[in-house]
Formats: structure tokens, sequence, C-alpha cells
């Protein structure tokens, strides 16, 4: 979705069309909820914070002047209200059906045993990014899987520049280190 083209359903939730807002929470509630997972790292808090994020944002939009992605704006209040909430709980559970939600495909045909080998690597690479600290976690998710700059990162979360930069070396590293059998 080009920034216009988000501009015009904001507008049209600002001039009093609030159906047009489901466009923008249907664009970005799968990264908001990860974000949240990254920082909650419980499903349910997660799901929680991301729509009490977006009633936020729903109720905070007349503020938006568009001077930054309106992504970038909206990670800011997943991020902010996910570690409000942390702070709010401190008590951390996970689940035990974590990592049950995987489908195998069990007949190996060519692409479909080229797909287990994909579903595998992209397991042992989430796995390899959960064991990273909270914020580089988090900092891999947003610069790699989510594709946002530096600039937006230290918008969303407020650290420095040089130190989101030093963070993400760190965790590459660490990740090289725990995902050398795949290379």
């Amino acid at each position: 979705m080009k920034q216009s083209e988000e501009q015009v359903w904001i507008e049209n939730v600002k001039n009093g069309d609030p159906s047009s807002y489901s466009f923008l929470v249907n664009r970005y509630k799968d990264m908001a909820y990860t974000i949240a997972l990254k920082i909650l790292k419980s499903a349910e808090d997660a799901e929680d914070a991301a729509q009490e994020s977006f009633i936020k944002a729903y109720q905070q939009l007349y503020s938006f002047q568009g001077a930054a992605k309106f992504s970038t704006w909206l990670y800011t209040i997943v991020y902010r209200t996910s570690i409000s909430k942390l702070n709010r709980n401190r008590i951390l559970t996970y689940s035990i059906d974590e990592d049950l939600n995987e489908d195998y495909i069990y007949d190996y045909s060519d692409s479909q045993l080229d797909q287990l080998q994909h579903t595998e690597r992209s397991v042992f690479v989430r796995k390899a990014i959960g064991k990273l600290p909270e914020s580089e976690s988090l900092l891999i998710t947003l610069f790699y899987l989510n594709e946002n700059t530096v600039k937006e990162i230290e918008e969303i979360t407020g650290m420095s520049e040089s130190n989101i930069k030093v963070k993400l070396f760190r965790a590459r590293k660490i990740l090289e280190k725990e995902l050398q059998f795949l290379l």
C-alpha cells in the first residue's frame, strides 16, 4: 500500500467514515501482533496489546500528521502499549502449545519436500531469534522480517541509532553461531 493510499484511508476516517479504519487494521495487524508477542511472550497478552493499540491509534488518528509513515507511528503505539502491559504484568507465562502450530506435510514429492525443508529452517530461525534477549529479538524482527529502516526502528523504540546498530550486530553474531549448521 502506498503512502498516498494510506493517507486516503486515514482522511476517510478523519472525515467520519470509521469503516475505512478496518483497511488499515487488516494491513498492519500481523506485524502489530508480532511486535507485541516479541515483548510480552504471551499470545493472549499480545492480542490484547495489539487490539488496545489499534483502539488508541483510532482515538488519536486526528493527531497523525503524516510526518512519519503510518506504520511507524502505529508500531510506536504498539511498542509502548506492550512495554506498559509488560510492566503491569511482570509475571511472564509461556504457552505449552507454542510449537504445535506447525503443519508438516508428509507427502514427499519434490515441491512438498522443499516446502518441508523451508518450514523446518523457518522453525530453527524463529527459535534462534526467540533465544535472543528481548530487545535484540524485537530489533531483528523489525529490521529483517518487517524491513523497517534503522531510522524507523529508532522512532518506534526510542533507542538511539548507534544502540540499534550495535544490538543488531550482536544479534547477527549470535544468530550466526546458533544457525551455523544451516549454513
